[in-house]
């Protein structure tokens, strides 16, 4: 597994987390859960890419909500599934601020994560919504 998706794993384990049991996004972000033999597993650079989806998922979440909750269909926000939420947000971050990864890769990742984490039908939900987002995104430029 690559740096950037461990870096993604972590990302989408401390928005569960945060989402579970508010903390500061500084606290959230030093990813509390891994131990120092596991931490030390981790390249520094897959900690602050980490770190980075974090703060700034956090940061912008009323802008981020706002866009998957414009792209459900026939759905409630407040019943996706934490799991789900954690995923959708963290890509929904990388596709209106991280310019510089493709939107291909960024849907791709949230797909395989989901595919792992989520439920049966997890990864088709989080991919149509993030192919609205992409799609309203390429719209509005």
């Amino acid at each position: 597994m690559g740096s950037r998706r461990k870096g993604r794993v972590l990302a989408f384990q401390a928005l569960f987390s945060w989402d579970l049991n508010p903390q500061t996004p500084e606290e959230i972000a030093t990813f509390p859960w891994i131990d120092e033999e596991m931490r030390a597993r981790y390249e520094q650079e897959t900690l602050d890419f980490a770190r980075f989806i974090v703060l700034g998922t956090i940061e912008n979440l009323d802008f981020i909500d706002e866009c998957i909750s414009g792209h459900l269909e026939h759905w409630d926000f407040k019943r996706i599934g934490k799991i789900d939420l954690a995923i959708l947000r963290m890509s929904a971050y990388a596709l209106k601020f991280q310019q510089d990864i493709p939107a291909t890769v960024t849907i791709d990742e949230a797909v395989d994560i989901a595919k792992i984490y989520g439920s049966d039908e997890s990864y088709r939900f989080i991919n149509g919504v993030l192919d609205g987002i992409l799609k309203s995104h390429h719209e509005k430029r």
